[in-house]
C-alpha cells in the first residue's frame, strides 16, 4: 500500500508496487531481497492482519 514509506525511496533500486510487496530478481546473477523490500513485505503482512481483525470484529 501507499502508506509504506519505504516504497517511495529513491536511494536504491527496490521492488514494491501499489498492489503489494515484491522484489526485483536478477537475470544471471542471484539477488537477495533488500532490507526495504523485506520491510515492505512485513508491513503488508501486518496491514492485512490488522484489516482482517477489524473485519472480523
Amino acid at each position: 500500500p501507499y502508506t509504506f514509506e519505504g516504497q517511495t525511496t529513491m536511494d536504491e533500486i527496490a521492488g514494491g508496487s501499489p498492489y503489494g510487496a515484491s522484489t526485483i530478481a536478477g537475470g544471471d546473477e542471484p539477488r537477495m531481497p533488500s532490507q526495504i523490500e523485506l520491510d515492505g513485505a512485513r508491513y503488508q503482512g501486518r496491514y492485512v492482519a490488522e484489516l482482517t481483525a477489524k473485519l472480523r470484529g
